[in-house]
């Protein structure tokens, strides 16, 4: 199913284009959610509100970016507004990947007490996603696209309606607030 054909079945209430959504869609929408909220309950429960957004404004969705673009807008608005209204910005949890260069998973962390990883990336991975968390929204959201939706600076521009300039400014400004944070965590 191409987006055109998958835009219009949910436009007509088709339930096999919405389960095509929801199926080719969900992992996607839960890790933008859970690189923002850094929480494994929050981030489903912003997913779930996601799809239903979709499923009840498809109408209004006016086909000037790609489908998968708007998607992330709407799950980022969702994980902010969830942040902000919990004031949780200290909440960390678990995040499913986390890609470094060469788009390999760094961490792959179902739980942080899983006996299949090593006690020193459990603590480095907690000490990773405390930085992520503490880092400006802006910041946060282009990191979480970036290294864990794998978007281009491209994208994310479109997903945040910014400029690719103050997309990379905000990439720059992340890289260097997580180190100087991780720094200071090591010494």
């Amino acid at each position: 199913m191409n987006e055109q054909e998958l835009i219009q079945g949910l436009r007509k209430g088709d339930e096999l284009a919405f389960k095509y959504l929801v199926d080719n869609y969900q992992d996607r929408v839960y890790n933008t959610a859970i690189g923002i909220v850094q929480n494994a309950e929050d981030a489903e429960d912003v997913a779930q509100e996601v799809f239903i957004q979709v499923y009840r404004s498809i109408h209004n969705f006016k086909g000037e970016s790609k489908l998968s673009t708007w998607l992330y807008r709407i799950a980022t608005t969702r994980a902010l507004d969830l942040l902000r209204s919990r004031k949780s910005k200290k909440r960390f949890g678990l995040l499913q990947r986390l890609f470094g260069e060469g788009n390999e998973p760094l961490f792959e962390l179902p739980d942080f007490n899983h006996p299949g990883i090593a006690l020193d990336r459990k603590e480095n991975a907690a000490k990773l996603f405390k930085a992520i968390g503490q880092l400006p929204e802006n910041q946060k959201i282009a990191f979480t696209l970036h290294k864990v939706e794998d978007l281009s600076y491209q994208e994310i521009s479109e997903v945040m309606k910014t400029s690719v300039p103050a997309v990379e400014s905000l990439m720059h400004r992340a890289k260097q607030n997580l180190r100087k944070m991780l720094e200071k965590e090591n010494s």
